[in-house]
């Protein structure tokens, strides 16, 4: 994988069924965090089952959330075509850059809550911090672990569109720039 420099935004030009899937997984995670911390730490568990959600999005493909949100009338931007009775899937016949980040997502969320009820409740600083960045990803476009697996090189598939004759990205977006090092 070629490394790259920019800065890379998912499209925020609608709502569709991925950037409303990562917004409502941020405000569980920053509720379900604020009542782990100030009321009872069982409340955690919310937090474990949104880690392992995701986890579950990213290896299989199925989310939930997303085929309530399908059935609300919300299209999919990553989905896959599927012939199983207009059920939303995400694309996984390879390991591009969106994919990525629902693993390790849900890797850190799982961990850092189990870490928080048998090692230190600080740890719930970092769930919080996850949920505040998932809210900030969906409503601006704009992550920091997104941003970090595009400079090592991982492939986009939410990338704005590039206009090959001119070099410039369709709809005023911000296109990401590749560069071999």
């Amino acid at each position: 994988m070629p490394l790259r420099s920019g800065i890379y935004i998912v499209p925020t030009h609608r709502w569709y069924i991925e950037r409303t899937v990562w917004l409502i997984a941020g405000f569980v995670l920053l509720a379900s965090t604020a009542l782990a911390a100030l009321h009872r730490p069982v409340w955690i568990v919310l937090v474990i089952a949104t880690g392992l959600a995701s986890v579950n999005v990213s290896l299989t493909g199925f989310c939930i959330v997303g085929n309530v949100l399908r059935l609300l009338g919300f299209t999919p931007m990553l989905g896959a075509q599927s012939k199983t009775h207009g059920l939303y899937l995400m694309q996984t016949d390879r390991w591009y850059l969106e994919r990525r980040i629902y693993l390790v997502v849900g890797i850190n969320l799982a961990v850092a809550s189990v870490l928080s009820l048998v090692h230190s409740p600080w740890w719930l600083l970092f769930t919080g911090f996850v949920g505040v960045a998932m809210v900030w990803f969906a409503a601006t476009g704009f992550c920091i672990m997104a941003n970090g697996l595009y400079w090592l090189g991982a492939e986009p598939r939410l990338a704005p569109e590039v206009n090959a004759s001119i070099g410039c990205p369709i709809n005023g977006a911000h296109a990401p720039t590749s560069q071999s090092a």
